[in-house]
């Protein structure tokens, strides 16, 4: 096939890769890092650390994945997804596993910083594959399917986790770890097997001169922006230049965006059970509300990248963060349970939208071929809010005696990325002035 339309009758190739990109998503982030806090309290008492130590070892695994959210990106531009992707979740299978069989603190630091390396070189490639296989009116909807896969990990880790102490006892910390470790490798595999960097490695070509992108009816379109045209060509002539996305200056302010996201989200997530609890709200119900957040967060992605492809990255952004800012908003002034169950509604229903708006913005400005490389940029930022947001948190919880500042204060960030969003670029590209 010498163009980009598939053959009739059979299914959208481009739709597999998603679905890959699903697999990689609950693997790296529902098992590798959600399912952390349901195993921390065993794991815990079983190394005999400290909530001190049990920080160090969340912030290591965080730090892991800021390193290697902008390098995973830079490897799959260079190297192609599948290899980085595959290569990232046996790393992620490997060393949780080796967590399970942890007998100091260092040595379970040292894999949970490994962990969260194979994190972010899996996770970052798998959100630009919509950029990579769709056109730009199906981007958003496309990468919403692939965030939905930690809503999904975080949901069964919650199930499986219980289950794994029902059969182990309090003391099967270290079978979780091998279990999901174990799933995570059956994903790697999975993902070698299916997943394909673009669709040339399925002999699917450009049409004519002008780069093509992939439209969800397997259609083309041509090339989004003069910007991102002329960084293909660079690319398809086999010089591809990624330091050129370092350049955009749009780039730079969707990651400034994103890191509004990143320093606000991170605080919620962090102590919401321990706020819950503080609240005097009972242990059953705290966890039911964050099952309840991990169910809804399933179809966020889908929503909000589907909400932000019909009225643009900007409103859709927009709207998503005024109502994660409601829901941040509510912790910090209510005390009923009724009002809980709301904001972990609203929560739910908006906690990986920035993530998919932000992923697709960067595709729509830096184009497919480096799509990867724009997306672990972004996601920098976001990762480095992500890991000043629970020291933040903390430390504004324990300076005040209450948890109502530190969520004014992620209210007031996300209400920045609310008007922040607002001036995101309308059309890919413009005022984008690269040398090349």
């Amino acid at each position: 096939m010498n163009n980009l339309q598939r053959a009739p009758g059979k299914i959208h190739y481009g739709w597999i890769v998603i679905f890959m990109g699903t697999l990689t998503t609950i693997g790296a982030h529902g098992f590798g890092r959600m399912a952390y806090t349901l195993i921390l309290p065993e794991m815990s008492a079983g190394l005999g650390i400290t909530n001190t130590g049990a920080g160090m070892l969340a912030s290591g695994n965080l730090m892991g994945y800021l390193v290697f959210a902008l390098v995973g990106g830079v490897l799959a531009s260079i190297y192609g997804s599948r290899v980085v992707i595959s290569l990232s979740l046996l790393l992620m299978g490997i060393t949780m596993v080796l967590t399970g069989m942890a007998a100091s603190f260092e040595f379970a630091l040292v894999m949970r910083l490994l962990t969260g390396i194979g994190n972010g070189g899996a996770y970052v490639p798998a959100m630009a594959l919509g950029s990579t296989w769709f056109a730009m009116n199906k981007r958003g909807f496309a990468t919403g399917i692939v965030t939905a896969g930690t809503g999904i990990g975080t949901c069964l880790s919650g199930i499986v986790v219980p289950l794994i102490y029902i059969a182990y006892g309090t003391q099967g910390w270290p079978y979780a770890w091998y279990y999901l470790g174990g799933v995570v490798l059956i994903i790697s595999a999975i993902c070698w097997a299916y997943l394909r960097n673009n669709p040339a490695d399925i002999g699917l070509e450009q049409v004519g001169n002008k780069p093509q992108i992939l439209s969800a009816e397997g259609t083309t379109s041509p090339a989004i922006s003069v910007s991102a045209s002329t960084v293909s060509k660079k690319a398809r002539a086999g010089n591809l230049q990624w330091g050129l996305v370092y350049k955009m200056k749009e780039v730079w302010y969707i990651g400034i965006v994103y890191f509004l996201y990143g320093l606000s989200y991170i605080i919620y997530m962090t102590f919401f059970k321990v706020f819950l609890l503080e609240a005097g709200v009972a242990d059953a119900s705290a966890n039911a509300m964050w099952v309840l957040v991990g169910a809804l967060s399933i179809f966020c992605g889908v929503i909000w990248g589907g909400i932000s492809d019909i009225f643009g990255r900007n409103y859709g952004a927009a709207l998503a963060y005024l109502t994660l800012a409601g829901s941040y908003l509510i912790f910090a002034l209510f005390n009923s349970l009724g009002a809980f169950y709301l904001s972990a509604v609203l929560f739910g229903l908006c906690a990986w939208s920035i993530p998919t708006i932000m992923a697709a913005a960067a595709g729509d400005q830096i184009g497919p071929d480096l799509a990867s490389a724009g997306v672990g940029f972004v996601t920098l930022f976001f990762g480095i809010g992500q890991v000043i947001g629970p020291t933040l948190g903390g430390y504004l919880r324990d300076a005040t005696g209450t948890f109502t500042v530190p969520f004014i204060v992620a209210t007031v960030i996300s209400l920045a990325g609310f008007l922040g969003s607002l001036l995101l670029l309308k059309k890919p590209g413009s005022g984008v002035k690269v040398k090349l």
